[in-house]
């Protein structure tokens, strides 16, 4: 295999996940950084456990982190179909390959069957596997069984006293024993490949030439390694990915955390921030940069990089990660990025004007689009005092302050930062408070709240004329 050819093969059994995210982003990374080729194929054989919608979902979300695939369904390419349920034939062909060379066998017995034998074994503290009772039926006894229509499923005959070698390139050489790996199921009862089975298939004839997943599938990689060579075909690369870890070291859990992508880009983490944390979840670059766009990490990524260890997913970093990212990136984009986060607050957005200057005033104080109407919701919304922030406004200081900006800001429009500066200079002077009693009852008359942005920003956003009747609002309190 000449041309790098990876594949990202999710199950549509759900959102895309974190873990799915970073198998797909090091896939489409590896494959931009070489000049090869990144294959999307959907696992859809489980047919318990499918999701509706789920393929258009997963679709949609590698789209929006601008993860766009070579070949797939809805892209095309030589090697399709890329869905793996209009590919079956293709299974059959290479199972009945499989059993007129010894190397697979029919297994009749009962889910309640297997489910004792597992317990004598549990109970006998035997490592758990098939026992083989259905390999030597004979093929008369095979024949009677099927023509009686009776439930069956296809098996793997793993070798026995044999130790597999897999040459992975994170982890190097690892040795695992035949003896720990099962006579997997290749066809189900219901007639669809298992994953094994589909999986080897499919890389094959896709010329896929590195396969990389996480590390949980080590574990079954000798499977894979002998239906390899079962079917006299040349083996892919390995690489399995460290574990996405919780912070208590223990494995990424969809019942501890939100781990669906979808989830973190609604709540309104960047698709720039995302892209670059996931990229640094186990790999590490050559230098001690955290900032990278999509661009970089292609030219920059390397599989001799990525680590064994397991890596933590600290969503506290991946906070200030995308905060980094809310003020970086240019204001029309941030703008545009945040309108439907105005809209599910039930904000009215301003004119564009009005809107840039909120927004650029918020960024620098916001982690997530979602923040950001939260955050300006101050200046499109009329104050109302309530409680101490009332009492507050109603004291003789509070009046000498806003009675003072009543009598006086309107011969200065239109106000500019330089007037406004000016004012509140004068103003000090004029009614002889300090900071505190001065700046507190104009903030709460202007936005509501005794903090917020400076005053020529609060004025700018405002405009003369909301600013000044906000203020003979309060001094009327």
């Amino acid at each position: 295999m000449s041309q790098i050819r990876v594949r990202f093969a999710p199950s549509p059994t759900g959102y895309l996940h974190i873990g799915g995210l970073r198998t797909a982003l090091y896939d489409y990374l590896f494959a931009r950084s070489l000049g090869g080729k990144c294959i999307l194929r959907i696992e859809d054989t489980d047919r318990n456990r499918l999701v509706e919608d789920a393929v258009e979902n997963l679709i949609q979300s590698l789209e929006q982190l601008d993860l766009h695939f070579d070949e797939g369904p809805g892209i095309g390419g030589d090697y399709g179909p890329y869905i793996q349920s209009e590919r079956l034939e293709l299974y059959h062909r290479e199972a009945e390959r499989l059993l007129e060379t010894g190397h697979a066998y029919y297994c009749f017995c009962t889910p309640e069957t297997l489910d004792e034998m597992r317990r004598k074994q549990q109970e006998a503290k035997e490592f758990v596997k098939y026992d083989r009772r259905c390999l030597n039926l004979t093929p008369e006894q095979v024949q009677a069984r099927l023509d009686a229509g009776e439930s069956h499923v296809l098996r793997l005959k793993m070798p026995d006293d044999h130790e597999f070698t897999v040459e992975d390139l994170i982890r190097g050489t690892v040795q695992i024993d035949a003896s720990q790996s099962d006579d997997q199921v290749l066809v189900k009862s219901d007639g669809f490949p298992t994953y094994h089975l589909a999986a080897v298939v499919d890389d094959h004839y896709m010329e896929i030439s590195h396969v990389i997943r996480g590390e949980e599938w080590l574990s079954s990689t000798p499977k894979h390694i002998w239906l390899y060579q079962c079917l006299g075909w040349e083996p892919p690369k390995w690489v399995h990915l460290p574990l996405i870890l919780n912070q208590d070291r223990s494995k990424l859990s969809k019942r501890m955390n939100d781990v669906s992508v979808e989830s973190y880009l609604q709540k309104g983490y960047l698709k720039e921030a995302l892209i670059n944390f996931i990229a640094l979840l186990g790999w590490h670059p050559a230098d001690d940069r955290e900032f990278y766009s999509l661009e970089e990490l292609c030219q920059t990524f390397t599989l001799e990089r990525v680590s064994k260890a397991g890596a933590v997913f600290d969503l506290t970093k991946l906070d200030w990660m995308n905060g980094h990212y809310l003020k970086e990136l240019p204001l029309e984009t941030i703008v545009e990025r945040s309108l439907p986060y105005f809209d599910a607050a039930g904000l009215k957005v301003p004119e564009k004007d009005k809107l840039h200057r909120m927004v650029e005033v918020a960024r620098p104080r916001c982690n997530l689009l979602a923040d950001i109407p939260v955050y300006c919701r101050m200046f499109l919304e009329t104050p109302n005092p309530q409680g101490k922030e009332l009492q507050n406004l109603q004291s003789e200081d509070s009046k000498k302050v806003l009675s003072w900006f009543v009598n006086n800001l309107p011969s200065h429009f239109p106000l500019d930062a330089e007037k406004v500066d000016s004012l509140v200079k004068e103003a000090l002077t004029a009614t002889g408070l300090k900071a505190k009693a001065f700046y507190t009852p104009l903030r709460l008359a202007l936005i509501g709240q005794a903090h917020g942005p400076d005053l020529p920003n609060t004025f700018a956003i405002l405009g003369d004329d909301e600013a000044l009747a906000r203020i003979q609002a309060a001094l009327e309190l």
